[in-house]
């Protein structure tokens, strides 16, 4: 059976129907997938905009491949919350088991890993990381901003 399947598995609306979802998956690598869907899904039925609704789904896979990889925790909490009128932060909340903070990572052009907080610092508005009263561990959080009017431009580009 997918550890996905397991009524522990659920899905928690902590501030109504349209504000917030979170949702506890186990923390295998498998769970990265069903948090992406997840967010997808959520903010489709939020009718955010594609470009914040794209970066959102990769903002989440990286943050819940780092809990899932950096940590021994048995679970996380992944979520997403509209705040304010135009931004949206998204949080992966882990138990705190293992390494104690994310490790400073400069990966070499070969590297085949090791980017994921460089996506998040140039994609997100703004994000950082703290204890967690969820969990008791970490929680890894970035918003997401967006205009009202006209497309929503960014450039993109890894630092060197």
């Amino acid at each position: 059976m997918s550890p996905h399947t397991t009524p522990s598995t659920q899905l928690l609306d902590t501030a109504g129907p349209r504000r917030a979802h979170r949702l506890g998956l186990p923390a295998h690598r498998s769970s990265v997938g069903v948090a992406r869907r997840s967010m997808g899904a959520w903010l489709a039925s939020w009718r955010l905009p594609d470009e914040i609704r794209d970066d959102a789904v990769l903002l989440v896979s990286e943050l819940v491949t780092n809990a899932v990889v950096h940590t021994l925790s048995a679970r996380i909490l992944c979520g997403a919350e509209l705040v304010m009128d135009r931004h949206l932060r998204i949080e992966v909340h882990d138990q705190g088991h293992g390494c104690s903070g994310l490790p400073p990572c400069r990966p070499g052009t070969d590297d085949e890993s090791g980017r994921g907080l460089l996506l998040v610092e140039e994609l997100a508005e703004s994000w950082g990381t703290g204890p967690s009263r969820l969990t008791g561990g970490s929680v890894v959080w970035a918003t997401l901003a967006w205009r009202t009017a006209g497309p929503a431009t960014r450039p993109f580009a890894l630092p060197s």
